[in-house]
């Protein structure tokens, strides 16, 4: 998406945004432009103009153990008999081919768990080439001796998240994955040890708008709860402290300012927590409200 335009709508006066091909309205959905140029990138190397001037392909990726680089033998439905048998076969061969060691194959599978993780949790494109990236880092260090490369890849994915800010809790990412909760825990330490990841604690209002969602609360009460999580960041209420706990607090603390009626059992079962764990949090609120 292209930034915001100043161009005024000419029905409603509303704000216009450009993305690729259209120029719409923001307030009416009236298209004022089209444009029939994508101005998207082209994937095109400069390196070799004058030798080789095609200006076509798929980017590389990480998400692949081949970057994506290697080709694929397509499926047709005219050809019958012997002839598509035959293109089975070397179907079959060109697959075998792309991959020469098993380290290569165990890099195919944990790619694809990740793929598959990195869906079902509903997580960015980018979270899935840096969790493959890691994995592909632990698996250079030799960290997946004796380990679950399920682990691995739930673990590659938690550490991303957790890299990024994402709010992504150990339980959520387990329930996805095919790996156990000690296999994950393992991997994790293992990376965390060897690898140094970058990781500290997750900012509690990462938690507040998929919180507030599943409550199906007002977004007066997001927005307040938000500011009850600045102030307990602001006055160290949240050290210590679970920050899904510390995000459940402020979402009740919030729906109590507003008057809407929000148990602490229901707050605490969508941060997968306990009502006392909220109520640390709540209390220590109140207790600075008050003061």
């Amino acid at each position: 998406m292209t930034a915001t335009t100043a161009t005024v709508c000419p029905e409603c006066e509303g704000t216009v945004r450009a993305s690729e091909t259209e120029t719409v309205c923001t307030s009416c959905g009236l298209v004022v432009d089209e444009h029939a140029i994508d101005p998207g990138p082209e994937w095109r190397s400069f390196a070799d103009d004058d030798t080789n001037p095609e200006r076509t392909g798929a980017p590389l990726t990480r998400s692949r153990h081949d970057r994506g680089l290697s080709t694929e033998i397509g499926r047709s439905t005219r050809l019958k008999g012997r002839k598509r048998r035959q293109m089975a076969r070397l179907r079959t061969q060109h697959k075998r081919t792309q991959i020469r060691s098993k380290a290569e194959r165990n890099r195919v599978y944990a790619f694809t768990e990740i793929d598959r993780l990195t869906s079902a949790l509903d997580l960015p494109e980018h979270i899935q080439e840096q969790s493959c990236v890691l994995f592909e880092s632990a698996q250079d260090e030799g960290l997946l001796q004796g380990r679950s490369i399920e682990g691995f890849a739930a673990a590659a994915v938690y550490a991303t998240c957790r890299v990024s800010s994402l709010s992504r809790t150990l339980p959520e990412v387990t329930e996805e994955s095919k790996a156990s909760r000690g296999e994950l825990d393992a991997a994790y330490d293992a990376m965390n040890r060897d690898l140094g990841l970058s990781t500290g604690p997750i900012d509690p209002s990462e938690y507040l708008a998929r919180f507030a969602s599943e409550l199906d609360v007002e977004q007066t009460v997001e927005r307040r709860a938000r500011e009850f999580a600045e102030q307990a960041r602001e006055q160290g209420i949240d050290n210590g402290r679970n920050p899904r706990g510390v995000a459940a607090g402020c979402l009740y603390a919030a729906a109590q300012h507003a008057d809407e009626k929000l148990t602490q059992q229901e707050a605490a079962d969508v941060a997968d927590v306990t009502p006392v764990t909220l109520r640390g949090t709540y209390t220590a609120l109140a207790g600075e409200a008050s003061s």
